[in-house]
Parts: C-alpha cells; structure tokens; sequence
C-alpha cells in the first residue's frame, strides 16, 4: 500500500514539477482578470471607433453593418436555398421552414469540393464553380419548378450597403481568388448563375457566418441577440441601435453590425500580450501583420502554435530530450483537432503519446504532461481572449438598454467550439466573471449558419411582405401636393359659401359672425371676469388690464372640472354646476360682492345674434348635455345666476376660444389677425371684411369669423383623403357624420386613428404578433400625448416599447418601429391638411385686401400644437408651400384663450362707450 502511495506522489510531483516548467516558459501566454478587463475596455474603444464615420478608416474592428434589422420571431414560413462557403468544403442547402405553428425546420445539403486552384485561381472561375454546384444540387432535387428565394452565406470580411449587396474587404484564411477583393460578391455570384443558366434564384441576402448563427439560434431562442463562431477563424456579430451606426442612414430601430473581430490588433494595439511564438505564426501566414486576434484565438492557428512553442522547448531541451523529428518541425503537421484529442479529461495523455509517437517522437510520461500543458496554456488563452472580446459586446447590450441586468443568449458555433472538450467551459466562465451584470446563456448552433443563412433570407423576405403590407396600409395617409391644393381649393370654396346668404345653410363651414369688430390697441384697462368652458376642464379667471406706458395684465385663475354626468347631463345641470364653480371662486378671491363684466369663452360653435348673444349650433368635444342645442347659452347662463341668486355679474361677450387666442396674441402684435386652435378639437378664426359677410348687416370695417371650419368635408367634398380609417373613428364618435375636418385633424381623434390602424396592422399579423391585447381594443388609450412622446426624436426605441408597454401593448423592437411610423403619417397628414385649410384662409385676407404680398400673424393654441415635436413644422411649410404669397408668422398664445376673453369684454365695452 505504501508502494502505491510512493509512486502517486512520485507522479503527482513529476506532475507539477512539468507544469511549472511550462508556467515558467510560457510566462507571458498566461493572461490575469486585470489584463482580461483591460484588453475588454481595448476592444470596447475599436468598437466605438468602427461605428463612428469619422474614425471608422482607422479602427482595426470595422463593425460592418449587415442590414439584417430582425431576428426570426417565428412567423417565417417557406422554402429557400442557402449556399455556404467559407471553408475548405461549401455547402449548398435547402431548407423547409414550417407554417404550422410548430417551428420546424426541414435542411437538406450536400458539400461540395473547393480546390486549391479554384480558391486561389481567378474569380470568375471560382464563381462559375460555386454555380455549377448550385445547378447539380437544384437539378438533384428536382427544384426548376418555381422560383426560389436564395441566401448567401459568405464567411469573409464584407462591406455591405445593402442586405443583397457586399464588397469583398479581404480574403482570409486559406481563400485568396484573384480579381474578387474590392468588388460586389452578390453581383458576382448573379453573373455566374446567370451565365450557367437552368436556374431561377433570387439572392435575397448576403450573410456572414457568424450572423447565420446568431439568427439560427435566434429562431430557437428569441433572446438571441449574438453570433459567436470559435472554428478555423473567429468572428462576432450582435444586435446594435441604429441610432450608434453612424455608417448608415437612419436612427429607428437595431441593425446587426458583423465586428470582424479576428484583426483586432492589427494597429499594434496588443503588442504587449503577444508573444515570439506569435509573431512566428503571423510571419509564417498568408498575411502577416492582419488577423492579430484571429492568429491568438482560432483553430487555423491554434495547433501549429503549439508546434512552434514545442520545437522551442525541445531546442531548449526541455521536451524529447533534446530531440525532434521532421514531422515536428514540418508546417501543420501538429493540428488543432489534437489539441483537442490531448486535453481530454482522462485519455489525454494516452492520446498525447499516440499524437507524438505518430509525429516519430519517442515522448516520456513528463513529456506527455507537458505537452499537454503546453496545449491546455494555448486553448485557454484563445478562451480567455474571447471572453474579454465577448465581454465587451455584452456590456455595450446591457448598456444601449439601460438595464442593470442584462438577459440575453450567445449563439455559438465553430470546430474549436465544438469539439474542444474543455473550451466552452472555459469562455462561460470567464465571461461571467468579466461581465457579472449579465445573465448569458450559451446556445450551441445545432444546424451551422446555413440555418442561419435561410432565416436571414426568411425574415428579409416576411420582411420585404409585410413592408408592402404596410405601405400600402398607409399610403392614403401621404398626401401628394396636389391633393393639398385640392384641399385648399375646397376649404376656399366652403368659406364663401359659409358667408353668403343664399348658401349659408348648406356650408359645410358656417363661418359664424363673432361681433368682434376690433382688436386691442393698448388702452384698454380695469377688472374682468373670463370664463373658459371647452373641455372636462373649466376655467374662471380673474384679469387685471393697466393701459399706459407700462401696459400689463394680471391673472388670477382656478381650474374646475366637468364630471362626465354633468357633461353628458342635462342643460341646467351643466350651466348650474358652472355658476357653482363661479361663486366658488368669488368667494376665493374676497369678491363676492363685486359687480365686474364677464366674458366667456365658450369653444362650441354657436351662432351669435349679437356679441353677448349666442345660440348652440351643436355640441363638440363629448359634450352631450340636453336641451342646449338650439339655445341662447348666455340666457342659459344669467338663469342659472338667477336661481343661484348669490351674486351679479354683467355678461359682456360671448367668445369662442379661437377669437380668444387670436386677441390674446393681437394685445402684444397688432398684426395679428388670425387665430388657430389645435388641440382637443380645431378650428380658425379671422378678420373678414364686413362688405363680404352677407348674414350681417352692414358694410364697413372688419369682424371675426369663427369659422368652425372642423365641419368642412360634412358635404363630402373631402371624401378623396379620408381613409377607412377615419370612417372607422366616425362611427364610433358621438356626432357620427360631423366634424369630419377635426377628425382629420385634432387631438381627441388622431390617438383613435392609430389606434384602429394598429387594429388592422394586428389583425393582418404584421403587429404584436397577430395578437390584439384587450387594451388595444379600448377606445381613447391613444391619448395625444402618447403620440407626441412617441414621435419625439430624442426619444430612443426602447423608451417607445416603455411607453406602449404602459398602454399594455407588449412590443417588439419590430413593432415599436411600427406604432412610430404609423403616429408619424397620421400626425403629418393633420399637420398638412390643417395647414392646406390655413392657406386658404390667408389666402382669401390678401386677395380681400388686393395685395400682392400679405404680412400677417397667426395666434395659435392647443396642445397638439405646443407638445408635438413635428406639428407645428409641418403646419408652416405647407402654409409656405401652398400660399407663397403670404408671409406668415405664427405667434403661440402663453395665456391661454380666458385673457382673450377678458381683452373681448374690454374693447367690447370700449366699443359700446363710444356709440
């Protein structure tokens, strides 16, 4: 027993006296945590560097974008031909992917030969090969019959504009055909099909392998967001925001950005962890000083490595005695595959003896722990390498989403990954050890990246399907400029038949006469009460106006809502809860007794008898309380002063909420005339000329016009831009069949709009998976400042998931692209028909006036309007576009339209002084 021990400790002493003698040679091949952290923040500038467009020329790791903007989410469905080459055998495949909801997938292949003298002859001989292949295995499985989509998986370094177009940057591994660097790979193989003939592909995508991967494992893995390939070369690709790309157009979204990681280190940047060994191999290849990380790491290089670093040791005499064989100083005789075979948990150094003794070495037992030493110092090195590469990929993810925990699946492949039987061990835990804040599964690619290569194709072409799909969804939402003309052609028309007598009733715009027949000029002066009724909320005011040198105002507001049951109450109910909210304010204010004019802004059209008189044409914006219709609201509300009997007010005007903005912006610019409201409902008001305003009597000066011009289109005459969309809203609206304008145009029913079209969008499987969440079928959840936030542009793709995440809509990257694109035309489209109608207005005030050039203001108010980031934009350069020769300025309200009212009872008041 004592024997046994003797020779255990004999050997497990033998044992580490040899690994220490290989520490000690191989000093520098042993890389700490902290070398790893810094080689990962090296290779996270490089990253930086290839994204900019300033720095790219110069960046090692080019970060080339692939155009592969989706990863498969399991919709994809048909049968594509995939061709892989990269090796030293390409591979030509079909593959069956199922529409039957259970996620097969079908692969047929066959390898076909590439020799040295195709490989390394002229280009088109090595395209027109790769081309006859595809014609034997297309023949062989009788595919003439229809056309087939074809995917390219070409496992080079590639500078792609395009998902189908790629320029051969430089060959690599053993690849070196002449006349083929610097062109169009895709263009190329076209031509070879082309000339061979009795083939019909169409090659939808260039792939590199290492995307293949990462999309392979993305079908079984939707977390799949890296491809990672560990074989006779190594390479990276992950999902980036596209905002970060500055090589391509574009902010929406993520592209997948192929790093072409194996030259990181080609500008000499880790010069200090290379060693003499290293510098042999990178002198000994077909392109010293390229491939720097690739020579460290992968398994073309892997075995002869530890050739060279044997032949040393032996010259040294630390290994064979001294001794060597030609077969061990022979280039590629020792390969990677045995590094593989020597580092096996128990055979290892049986199979170390057999390797060697074939290479004519006749090795002791030291010899074989040593060797086996030598190999596990190598491949852990390539694993540690890769990790700190990987590392920092899975930093800048968890980064890009702002998330302190990242979750997130690697896809693998490689022959180094693979069959080395310690490897993945290795890079899983030194990657979790580099990056502690990310939760990384490792997915091995069962099927290579000829899987990958069809998904790719799969995807671009459920793409290319549902692109069509929704363009065509959303084209009746792209007005042409002559569409706009027309618009404005018919608003004209609607504005002068809203004047005339004869035609009036019939008007889709009724252009109601406010009895404003002036605007401020600076003396008005004293106390008064504004009102402000035009939504749930309800807004008394208290307004101070000093004249002279130093005009000013002063207010002095409360805010009161409006329940629905009162809205939707009766009459009396409402106007009672108004005078309510009165008295509560007077007595806030110390007021009660107080007798002060009052005006009120009153936001639904009416028709005005005189400018304290006014009856209710129709309600608007909700509002349904009876008995309303058809009355006189300012006698509607002296009653219910009366009944309440608390207190006396003088009711001055009657104002609606666009007079209001227009004479609030026309207090601090006399030149303003117009007033615009877009906001919960839209609508226009201006200075008309009385000789031209038959429904009242008299010839001179000027009077506002409330338009109310959200009725255009109630005659049909805007039936050639509304979509079935907006026919949708329609009919779920209150008012069904008016304000068909507004529709088109305001806050209250642009959310409603998107919300139907993300409904169809839904229902056609082009959104949300095909799954319409209970959420999406509330009507209202698009409030318009969703839309606002949304088509923000600082807003980044992940804040627009957050927001529709809230609304309870789970989106994808995919989807969220979507919803934004479909706010952004039904915005637009608002903002351009809202500004068609204004240069009709305009317009009109000029030829009115006989001028060639109109100078004018525009007060505007609303919340569409002051929060959309692109609205008001819009809005001006169509006015500019269609009324050239106005020049209109637009002037935003800050008071809201209750200082306009208070501004109306004081000129109103002055008015009546001086008759």
């Amino acid at each position: 027993m004592f024997a046994v021990h003797l020779l255990s400790f004999y050997f497990s002493k033998l044992k580490e006296d040899q690994i220490q003698k290989v520490d000690r040679f191989l000093y520098h091949m042993r890389l700490s945590d902290e070398q790893l952290r810094d080689i990962m923040m090296r290779f996270r500038a490089e990253m930086e560097k290839g994204l900019s467009r300033d720095t790219n020329p110069t960046a090692t790791v080019k970060m080339l974008p692939t155009h592969v903007r989706s990863t498969p989410d399991g919709s994809e469905k048909g049968e594509f031909l995939v061709l892989d080459v990269g090796g030293s055998k390409f591979k030509v495949l079909r593959v069956k992917i199922s529409d039957d909801g259970k996620q097969r997938v079908e692969m047929e292949s066959q390898l076909y030969p590439t020799p040295e003298e195709i490989t390394s002859g002229k280009g088109t001989d090595f395209f027109d090969h790769v081309a006859e292949c595809l014609k034997h295995f297309m023949e062989k499985k009788h595919m003439n019959t229809k056309r087939h989509p074809l995917g390219f998986t070409f496992s080079f370094p590639c500078s792609q504009t395009k998902l189908d177009k790629g320029v051969l940057l430089s060959w690599s591994k053993h690849f070196k055909a002449r006349g083929v660097q610097g062109t169009d790979v895709v263009d190329s193989l076209r031509k070879a099909i082309d000339k061979t003939g009795g083939m019909d592909v169409d090659v939808l995508a260039l792939v590199n392998d290492t995307v293949g991967t990462m999309m392979a494992c993305g079908y079984d893995d939707q977390y799949c967001e890296v491809g990672v390939i560990v074989g006779t070369g190594t390479n990276a690709c992950y999902m980036e925001e596209m905002r970060h790309i500055d090589l391509v157009e574009g902010d929406e979204g993520r592209m997948c950005i192929n790093t072409e990681w194996g030259s990181f280190g080609d500008d000499g940047s880790l010069e200090d962890i290379c060693t003499e060994f290293d510098r042999d191999i990178d002198l000994g290849s077909i392109n010293p000083g390229k491939q720097l990380f690739e020579k460290l790491i992968s398994g073309m290089y892997m075995g002869e490595l530890v050739r060279i670093i044997l032949v040393k040791m032996a010259k040294k005499g630390l290994l064979f005695q001294g001794r060597m064989s030609d077969a061990l100083c022979t280039k590629g005789k020792f390969q990677t595959k045995h590094v593989a075979e020597i580092e096996k948990y128990k055979e290892g150094l049986s199979n170390a003896k057999a390797i060697l003794a074939d290479l004519g070495l006749s090795p002791s037992e030291d010899d074989c722990i040593a060797v086996q030493h030598v190999c596990t110092i190598v491949s852990f090195r390539s694993a540690n390498l890769c990790a700190a590469a990987l590392s920092a990929i899975l930093n800048r993810l968890r980064e890009n989403k702002k998330l302190k925990r990242l979750r997130t699946t690697v896809g693998m492949d490689g022959t180094v990954y693979r069959t080395h039987p310690q490897y993945a061990k290795r890079l899983h835990k030194v990657v979790r050890c580099l990056v502690p804040d990310c939760h990384v599964r490792f997915l091995l690619s069962e099927s290579g990246s000829g899987k990958g290569a069809a998904m790719v194709t799969a995807v671009a072409y459920r793409l290319v399907s549902q692109r069509k799909q929704i363009d065509e969804t959303l084209a009746p939402f792209k007005l042409s400029l002559q569409h706009l003309q027309d618009v404005k052609d018919k608003m004209r028309v609607e504005l002068e038949r809203g004047l005339k007598k004869d035609t009036h009733h019939s008007a889709s715009v009724k252009m109601l006469p406010s009895y404003v027949c002036g605007t401020p000029d600076g003396t008005e002066r004293g106390k008064f009460l504004a009102l402000d009724l035009g939504g749930t909320n309800f807004r008394v005011r208290l307004v101070k106006i000093y004249s002279g040198l130093r005009k000013s105002i002063r207010m002095y507001d409360k805010i009161y809502t409006i329940p629905l049951e009162i809205m939707q109450g009766t009459g009396e109910e409402l106007f009672d809860h108004i005078v309510q909210c009165i008295s509560d304010f007077l007595d806030y204010m110390g007021m009660k007794n107080a007798r002060l004019p009052l005006g009120f802004t009153f936001s639904f059209p009416c028709r005005q008898a005189g400018i304290d008189k006014g009856s209710l044409v129709s309600w608007t914006k909700g509002f349904k309380a009876t008995d309303c219709e058809g009355q006189d609201v300012v006698d509607m509300l002296r009653e219910a002063m009366k009944r309440r009997n608390d207190f006396d007010l003088d009711i001055v005007a009657l104002v609606n909420d666009t007079v209001g903005t227009m004479m609030t912006c026309a207090y601090e610019d006399p030149n303003c005339e117009i007033g615009l409201i877009v906001g919960t409902g839209c609508n226009v008001c201006y200075m008309e000329e009385m000789r031209n305003i038959e429904t009242v009597e008299g010839e001179d000066g000027r009077m506002c016009v409330n338009t109310e011009w959200g009725g255009f289109g109630g005659n049909d005459c805007i039936e050639f831009i509304r979509t079935k969309f907006d026919r949708e809203v329609d009919e779920g609206s209150l008012n069904q069949g008016k304000q068909r304008y507004e529709k088109m145009t305001s806050g209250m029913y642009l959310g409603e709009i998107v919300r139907q079209i993300l409904i169809d969008l839904t229902k056609r499987g082009l959104l949300f998976r095909g799954q319409i969440s209970e959420r999406l079928r509330t009507m209202g959840i698009f409030e318009i400042k969703f839309l606002s936030q949304i088509e923000s542009d600082r807003l980044a793709l992940l804040q627009v998931r957050g927001i529709l995440q809230q609304l309870g809509l789970d989106s994808t990257c995919d989807d969220s692209i979507i919803v934004k694109e479909v706010c952004g035309v039904v915005s637009r489209r608002a903002a351009q028909i809202c500004g068609a109608g204004m240069a009709a207005v305009t317009d009109k005030i000029r030829e009115n006036r006989g001028l060639e050039q109109l100078d004018i203001t525009v007060g505007v108010d609303g919340t569409l309007y002051k929060l959309h980031p692109h609205f008001s934009k819009v809005l001006k350069e169509t006015v500019k576009d269609l009324a050239p020769q106005c020049d209109v300025t637009f002037m935003l309200s800050e008071d809201g339209s209750g200082k306009g009212a208070a501004l109306i009872t004081a000129v109103a008041q002055s008015l009546h002084s001086h008759t």
